[in-house]
């Protein structure tokens, strides 16, 4: 053990990480070797890192995917971002989301402990369930977190609910109103409806909840199919509306714009999401950009999952600390 009492120079510290990086020995093989302690050979090896000795280069297919998604989940401040690649000559901003979204809640669902998981609808969540494979979690119920419409029965609220329900091998409960009240109903006594008041209770536990979002224009299946007579994308316009996220519209910092529409909306609350423990956006799509940030700043997403085309425009806006950490 003589060698213990020498200074750790440089050269000494070279030696270690060759045998450790480049001979493949363990920290105890090289101790032996060298006769030092184990010790000594792991503080030279975090010496060598400190120095810059040792440089860790990775090199693989998936690593832009992977810091496309750590740059953007501290841009938007998020807990978690997950990127599914997009075809850029034959651009859909459903099906790519959609199995990231579906791989993503086999994860999720493998380790989180979930008994209950609301659900929004639309094409997105619809691919999502395309892609899932039949599972079984009999403890689960799926709870619908928004009202539908006339149309569009395969990604409304019951096709959603159900079709989650059915290949997770879950229960689930269908909140059954229309999206709006018609002008003059009163919300209060509408919800005080015993089914609904019951459905309404199951909000207040949810463990995750899966939103989706879209502008005020008609690539929006809620604006060209969902609105209440007598409103407008103009009207939402003027009030400063840039999408909705559970039929409710907000502007660019993620305010409502319409106590009024809120009022009429069936559905979860924004106010009540914010204590939902995990929140899981789904959405892609250039049209979306504004919205999905919007969302973000009303805290209303963990965990985006998105495609690497929005990611990149999301990431092109934003601020400067954004463009630093790329």
């Amino acid at each position: 053990m003589g060698r213990e009492a020498i200074e750790d120079s440089d050269a000494f510290v070279t030696e270690v990480c060759w045998h450790y990086y480049v001979n493949e020995m363990t920290q105890a093989d090289v101790a032996r070797q060298m006769g030092v302690t184990r010790l000594r050979v792991n503080q030279a090896i975090q010496r060598a890192k400190s120095l810059g000795f040792v440089k860790i280069q990775i090199e693989s297919p998936f690593l832009p995917r992977v810091e496309l998604q750590e740059n953007l989940k501290a841009a938007l401040g998020l807990r978690r971002v997950v990127v599914g690649s997009a075809n850029e000559a034959d651009y859909d901003y459903h099906k790519p989301v959609g199995a990231a979204l579906a791989a993503l809640l086999a994860e999720r669902l493998a380790t989180g402990g979930w008994t209950s998981l609301g659900v929004s609808w639309g094409l997105t969540l619809d691919a999502a369930i395309r892609k899932l494979t039949r599972q079984s979690h009999p403890d689960l119920e799926v709870v619908s977190i928004l009202g539908g419409t006339a149309k569009g029965s395969t990604l409304n609220s019951f096709g959603i609910a159900s079709g989650f329900a059915n290949v997770l091998g879950a229960r689930f409960s269908v909140l059954t109103a229309p999206i709006y009240l018609s002008e003059g109903i009163d919300r209060e006594l509408f919800l005080s409806q015993y089914a609904l008041k019951e459905h309404f209770e199951k909000f207040k536990t949810l463990d995750a909840v899966l939103l989706t979002c879209s502008n005020v224009s008609e690539k929006s299946f809620l604006v060209e199919h969902g609105l209440p007579h007598g409103l407008t994308p103009q009207v939402l316009i003027d009030a400063g509306a840039i999408g909705d996220v559970l039929g409710q519209f907000l502007d660019r910092n993620g305010a409502s714009v319409s106590e009024a529409v809120d009022n009429r909306t069936v559905g979860m609350p924004l106010s009540q999401v914010l204590d939902v423990p995990e929140k899981i956006m789904a959405a892609a799509g250039p049209h979306k950009v504004e919205i999905i940030r919007a969302a973000c700043k009303r805290n209303l997403v963990d965990t985006l999952v998105t495609d690497d085309v929005t990611a990149r425009l999301l990431l092109a806006d934003a601020p400067v600390q954004a463009s630093d950490a790329e």
